[in-house]
């Protein structure tokens, strides 16, 4: 289990992240949205180990270990981060995951890789022109293939379209496969999920 409690970054009157908590279980997806433009952005760095919270802690298993939070957590489409340029094929984005996992990234690899999602069309078309459903179906399933990784963070999935129907089956497909996915994304898109959504859904430091 995977559990942010009460993480902020700068000063408390003026905070550049508010306190935010969520919680992913071994067993399921959760959704969870962060405070400011920067907030889901943050709130992911800090959730998989990358950025060390200036108040709150982070454990994996009831343990505060940074280094095992990096090792354990993969980020997923993170700005900044993780987020691949927009122009940049498909195929390179592949490769490079590829060599993340410690697998083979020459051309077979990636059209091996690419076949199960259905996307070997788009091997050299650039990562932008991908649906929001198909990118992030790809994504998750690269960065759920390194090794020793038990659970992914994607960040704001809603910033490129699509409808929240689509990551929200996508992370109870992955946690259904024994990989959860924490969703950090804005609060006017986490807020809109239903409660039907089946998982821990946490907005602005409630959770229903």
């Amino acid at each position: 289990m995977l559990e942010i409690l009460d993480v902020a970054l700068g000063d408390e009157r003026t905070p550049v992240l508010p306190p935010f908590s969520a919680v992913l279980p071994d067993d399921a997806p959760a959704f969870a949205s962060a405070e400011g433009e920067r907030g889901p952005m943050l709130a992911s760095l800090i959730a998989a180990g990358r950025l060390l919270p200036d108040r709150g802690t982070v454990l994996l298993d009831g343990v505060a270990d940074l280094a095992a939070v990096r090792r354990a957590v993969a980020l997923v489409d993170t700005p900044v981060v993780s987020e691949a340029p927009a122009s940049l094929p498909v195929a390179a984005v592949v490769r490079e995951e590829l060599r993340f996992a410690g697998l083979p990234s020459g051309r077979r690899s990636i059209a091996e890789a690419l076949d199960p999602f259905g996307l070997l069309a788009w091997l050299r078309r650039p990562i932008g022109d991908l649906l929001p459903d198909d990118r992030l179906r790809l994504l998750l399933g690269l960065a759920a293939m390194r090794p020793g990784v038990r659970a992914l963070v994607l960040t704001a999935p809603e910033r490129h379209g699509g409808r929240a129907e689509g990551w929200t089956v996508l992370a109870h497909e992955y946690a259904e496969r024994g990989m959860p996915v924490l969703v950090l994304g804005g609060a006017a898109a986490v807020e809109a999920l239903p409660a039907s959504a089946g998982a821990t859904i946490t907005t602005a430091g409630a959770s229903r």
